[in-house]
């Protein structure tokens, strides 16, 4: 769906998963699972496409191309978008994050571009972090939109939970 009630599809759904050692008040372990009662029909398959889960092993660097999209704020101001958008930004190290946030669980990464002029806001929690690869055509789902402090303020990137930290955890319970 691209721009807001245009749903070609609706997926009802059977149950959700959230993590054991989710903690409400550090964010930490910030991943949920929905499996659906039916998978997406055959005719969805021009516009929808899989993303790849990243091996655990999967490393991501300023060289990577990488996408946040969301139905959330497009600033502070609180202003709901009609079409799906989307905002590039660079994963930083966890050293930088660290300086900006201080308390980071390995479990976190950070993301954002330095002015603040891309970034995930209010709403966009629990979309898609995607990454390509130089020259690749692969995507990988890096990361899941969790917190983050204002939105697009300088210096102040996203925080998102670190999907390879839970890949053995995704497949344990799809599979």
């Amino acid at each position: 769906m691209l721009t807001q009630g245009s749903a070609k599809h609706v997926a009802e759904i059977q149950r959700i998963v959230v993590h054991e050692y989710y903690n409400a008040y550090t964010l930490d372990y910030d991943i949920a699972l929905l499996h659906l009662k039916k998978g997406w029909p055959p005719s969805l398959s021009p516009l929808v496409q899989p993303v790849c889960l990243p091996p655990t092993s999967h490393t991501v660097t300023e060289r990577h191309r990488c996408i946040v999209t969301g139905w959330g704020y497009r600033s502070e101001d609180k202003v709901l978008p009609s079409v799906l958008q989307k905002a590039q930004v660079s994963v930083m190290s966890q050293t930088e994050c660290q300086k900006v946030y201080g308390l980071v669980s390995p479990r976190m990464l950070c993301a954002g571009v330095p002015s603040g002029a891309q970034d995930a806001c209010r709403g966009d929690s629990g979309g898609p972090l995607s990454c390509q690869a130089p020259g690749g055509s692969r995507w990988f789902l890096i990361g899941i939109v969790s917190w983050g402090s204002g939105c697009g303020r300088p210096n102040l990137p996203g925080v998102y939970t670190r999907v390879t930290k839970f890949t053995s955890w995704i497949y344990s319970h799809i599979s």
